[in-house]
């Protein structure tokens, strides 16, 4: 008789199978058990081996709750520790710049994997400009290097020493040009941006070598797009949106692939909105549609159907996703946030919605992505508020 009913058992727990066991662990032991006991009730009463155990089952599951409570609690703490551990961290960081408020903006911090990679490349890079110092390419990818390691006023100061031995060279304005606007020295990017696009009329435009590539290994912009995308982001951060949008459609006739052009009518769009433009803007990005081959730029492509109305701001952003943890943010998770923030942001602000833009717009610049232009512009609408 307890042979046949261990088979019984046996069968039963087959067809209804295991717990799995995941980061909910305990909580779906909890589930499996309760969803169990009752499928099992006879096999337990009925096999003499499985019923003298029954008490201790059912001291098990009133535990199972607390036991849950407690392993939530603790995770909750580690979270706070860990928190407290990557300020501390980033506390320490040199500062690199000051914001548009007077914040100082520290480095970042980076995993022992990124660092590591990243130190790697800078090493080598330095490496090849102390054997040829006055070769370009070894002048500008040094430069790129400590950039990429958040380095930015050294990469200033390497573009500055680029500049002197190559004064013709467009590379050395265009890189040193994109660094001002990551310190937030934008008159001093319009001016090498203005030189970079000077001496670069009438030249075959090439293409630029990716230092971070993208899944598909394909560089998506150009020397020329560069220079006049970057002017063109720099004159709309000095609110010169005339300029700006000159900029801009010299660097979409550039433009030779989708990733270059949802970035360029991205910003090409919100500058005629600031100029009051509304038909124009909405003409210039009519051509956008949800099937265009995007390799990297899917949070432009993704703000222009927004603009467009195919997609909704909150199904690009919300507010309740504005509001996380900024110090347990993935570097990625960060770009995200400046990225989208500042284009649904924007978004309500041309909208007449001041007060969500506004708070989108803190949002994003309570993260840690200083670098990123949709924190940068985030912050410019923020000063330029309590100018005005």
């Amino acid at each position: 008789m307890g042979e046949e009913h261990d088979r019984k058992f046996a069968s039963q727990r087959q067809r209804l199978g295991s717990p799995t066991t995941d980061r909910n662990g305990i909580g779906v032991w909890i589930v499996h058990v309760h969803r169990r006991v009752f499928f099992y009730k006879d096999a337990i009463m009925a096999n003499n081996r499985l019923r003298c155990h029954l008490p201790a089952l059912v001291v098990v599951l009133m535990l199972l709750p607390q036991l849950v409570v407690s392993e939530d609690a603790a995770s909750a703490d580690q979270q706070k520790a860990s928190d407290a551990e990557h300020a501390a961290m980033q506390d320490q960081q040199p500062v690199e710049a000051m914001s548009l408020f007077g914040k100082p903006l520290r480095r970042r911090t980076f995993s022992p994997e990124e660092a590591r990679k990243l130190k790697e490349n800078l090493a080598a890079a330095k490496k090849q400009f102390a054997e040829a110092p006055n070769n370009p390419e070894h002048i500008i990818w040094h430069g790129r290097r400590l950039a990429y390691l958040w380095r930015y006023k050294d990469a200033v100061e390497v573009f500055t020493d680029g500049i002197k031995r190559h004064t013709r060279d467009p590379r050395m304005y265009r890189h040193r040009g994109h660094r001002y606007i990551t310190l937030r020295q934008f008159d001093k990017a319009v001016a090498d941006l203005k030189v970079a696009a000077e001496l670069i009329a009438g030249t075959e435009d090439k293409v630029e070598p990716d230092g971070q590539p993208n899944t598909a290994g394909k560089p998506t912009s150009s020397l020329h797009t560069n220079i006049w995308y970057h002017l063109g982001l720099a004159h709309y951060l000095n609110r010169d949106y005339e300029q700006a949008l000159t900029a801009y459609e010299k660097c979409l006739a550039a433009a030779r692939n989708n990733d270059m052009r949802v970035a360029t009518l991205d910003w090409m769009w919100m500058t005629l909105r600031k100029l009051g433009r509304v038909d124009d803007a909405a003409q210039a990005i009519a051509e956008v549609n949800e099937e265009m081959e995007i390799l990297e730029n899917h949070a432009y492509h993704r703000r222009l159907l927004m603009y467009q109305g195919r997609l909704k701001p909150e199904d690009l952003l919300t507010i309740d996703d504005a509001a996380g943890n900024a110090s347990a943010q993935t570097t990625k998770a960060a770009l995200d946030l400046a990225t989208y923030g500042y284009g649904v942001g924007n978004w309500y602000a041309v909208n007449g919605q001041q007060d969500k833009a506004a708070q989108i717009f803190r949002r994003v610049t309570a993260g840690e992505h200083w670098a990123a232009f949709g924190f940068i512009a985030s912050e410019a609408e923020l000063s330029n508020a309590d100018k005005d």
